[in-house]
């Protein structure tokens, strides 16, 4: 018995594509590799900003199982300094 492959896509607002796309960032596959997929409440940064995932989706596409990922609006980091 085969294992099906998950493929885990973010999906960002269009001012979150537009911020990633401006700072030429590279979004890295966080999950590839992992036995647990992304979960309501996970957070992860990237480019200084943090997200927290607030939806999931899961569809089948050619055979491969897509676990589409809805990620809320960025804000700084909870580590971070002001003033």
């Amino acid at each position: 018995m085969t294992t099906p492959q998950l493929r885990v896509v973010l999906v960002f607002s269009p001012e979150d594509q537009a911020w990633i796309r401006r700072g030429a960032y590279t979004v890295p596959d966080f999950w590839q590799g992992h036995g647990v997929p992304p979960a309501m409440g996970d957070e992860f940064r990237l480019g200084g900003r943090q997200f927290t995932i607030q939806g999931r989706l899961w569809a089948q596409e050619g055979g491969v199982t897509l676990l589409r990922v809805f990620v809320g609006s960025a804000h700084a980091e909870s580590d971070s300094v002001f003033g």
